[in-house]
């Protein structure tokens, strides 16, 4: 059979590649960068002044299609194109409309979170059309397949879990010699030598609970006067926008100065140095997190992880073992508990972590998901369109 040529349409929200995008482009990304081995990988994405229409990066084209409407834009060049496979992110609308135009061809939807599977952004009627006409409906957990599943039990059988990944070598154990020099002098250039470092990496906004980890800050401190809480993200990926949700976590940490420090937006690819500073990372979502790539980013690097007991989160970290879960009804107590365990007893924190090292390098690598997605692309090519 001819090498496979597979079409990767990312929602044209943001461009690709960029470190100012959703975790959905950079899975997109990833994915696309494990599979070029294998296959011909073509990557649409949103359009710049900054970005050609077209170009060949590093083995994959990108595609960005400059006027709009997008996806219609998309279908016309797909129409030239002709993939094997089109695998649409995050928008069961845009599956929908390509299956339409391409009926022959296997389009699968590969959900990343539960966000457009509801309202305002989807009526329950819509979606099960969506999800009916896509061959293969890839999700990133358990938890999100069996949410897509209760949206049409008809679709089920086509629901496949493919778990998300890290890259291993660029989040390395901050355990080593090397990862402690550099750790250490990145302290010193903060200002925090000295001190335990709680970490809180992503979006400010109230389903991710930052404002759960803020009220509990000042009994953690109590108990552990060293510890400081750095927050890394904002309200919007790439952007550090004042929201009112911001402004009340700005007040709250006025009440736990100088416990808690917020961080500019990071771009992506200088995240590992931020993770290797921590001594837990902490990932306390209020909502039904489908996966949480920071989970495992932090895992890769050593660092043991307290996460709500939520989602996906409960199929990345085994209680105990590579990590901490924190029940919902019980977080702000068990918060506490989890991190100031972690904070007092580096030998504890360190096995936890090197646990959850081990568990990404065996589960939750890149490579694992994508030598995954091609054995069912492989599939769905042989079999015509059939899981």
């Amino acid at each position: 059979m001819s090498r496979m040529r597979l079409a990767i349409v990312t929602p044209g929200t943001f461009p690709v590649p960029s470190g100012r995008s959703s975790s959905v482009e950079q899975v997109a990304m990833q994915v696309g960068e494990k599979l070029k081995r294998q296959a011909e990988v073509t990557v649409f994405g949103k359009k710049t002044r900054s970005l050609p229409a077209r170009e060949l990066l590093d083995g994959i084209r990108h595609i960005r299609p400059p006027v709009k409407p997008y996806i219609r834009q998309v279908a016309r060049v797909l129409k030239r194109e002709v993939p094997d496979i089109v695998q649409c992110e995050n928008r069961p609308r845009h599956a929908r409309l390509l299956k339409r135009l391409f009926p022959e061809k296997p389009v699968v939807l590969s959900l990343h979170s539960t966000t457009f599977l509801s309202r305002p952004h989807i009526s329950a009627p819509e979606l099960r059309g969506c999800l009916q006409a896509a061959d293969a409906i890839v999700v990133n957990s358990q938890f999100l397949k069996e949410r897509v599943a209760a949206s049409d039990a008809s679709v089920a059988a086509k629901i496949v879990v493919n778990h998300l990944g890290v890259d291993t070598e660029r989040f390395v154990s901050r355990w080593t010699e090397e990862e402690e020099r550099k750790r250490q002098a990145q302290l010193n250039a903060l200002g925090l030598a000295g001190k335990k470092i709680i970490l809180y990496v992503g979006r400010f906004i109230p389903i991710k609970g930052v404002h759960q980890l803020l009220a509990v800050l000042p009994t953690i401190t109590a108990f552990e006067p060293e510890a400081v809480l750095l927050l890394v993200g904002g309200a919007y990926y790439g952007s550090n926008r004042m929201t009112p949700y911001v402004r009340r976590l700005r007040r709250m940490a006025r009440d736990a100065k100088p416990h808690v420090r917020f961080i500019p937006f990071i771009p992506h690819e200088q995240m590992p140095s931020w993770f290797r500073l921590a001594d837990t990372v902490v990932v306390p979502s209020t909502g039904e997190e489908a996966f949480g790539l920071v989970n495992v980013e932090a895992m890769a690097c050593g660092v043991p992880v307290v996460a709500s007991a939520s989602g996906g989160m409960k199929e990345i970290i085994q209680h105990g073992s590579t990590g901490l879960l924190a029940e919902p009804g019980a977080l702000a107590e068990q918060l506490v508990r989890h991190v100031c365990a972690l904070l007092g007893d580096r030998d504890y924190a360190r096995s936890l972590g090197e646990n959850g090292m081990q568990r990404v390098h065996d589960h939750f690598t890149w490579q694992h998901t994508a030598d995954r997605l091609y054995a069912l692309y492989d599939r769905l090519r042989a079999n015509g369109g059939m899981p």
